[in-house]
């Protein structure tokens, strides 16, 4: 099967380009798995885990929201920040949510209100990216009882 060509991109660095087997993404609707010749789509994304799958095996980058295009030529991601789970530091992902506890408090208005209470709900289920990376993938490879 030929590869799919992936790109991940923060306003940092540019973190990969190449040719994978798969990625799974944290779409806002729902994670969804990217293969070599899926359709067009745009979708944006929550804070989670980008899993992407090549010869050397899977590689995992925690992503705060963003963007991915899938296009002929390939996936590209931009993302707000990303970071490999290997320099993952969870205190600052705790900065965060308390910074964000303090943006919901302050709001002015209730649409400011309920968007600070969004981003506030997606670092939480951010908070501990590794446990939830293991629950989805016990989910997806449970056998049928």
């Amino acid at each position: 099967m030929a590869g799919l060509h992936f790109e991940l991109v923060s306003p940092a660095k540019l973190l990969f380009s190449g040719e994978v087997d798969s990625v799974v993404l944290p779409g806002t609707e729902g994670e969804m798995t990217i293969l070599p010749q899926h359709a067009p789509l745009l979708t944006s994304l929550r804070p989670g885990v980008v899993v992407m799958t090549d010869a050397k095996g899977p590689q995992k980058i925690f992503v705060r929201g963003g963007f991915a295009e899938v296009n002929p030529k390939g996936l590209t991601v931009l993302a707000e920040r990303a970071i490999p789970m290997a320099e993952f530091d969870a205190a600052a992902l705790a900065t965060q949510v308390k910074d964000a506890e303090t943006t919901v408090a302050e709001a002015k208005n209730d649409e400011a209100r309920r968007v600070a209470q969004e981003n506030l709900e997606h670092l939480r289920n951010a908070a501990d990216p590794v446990a939830a990376l293991g629950r989805r993938t016990e989910i997806l490879f449970r056998r049928p009882s």
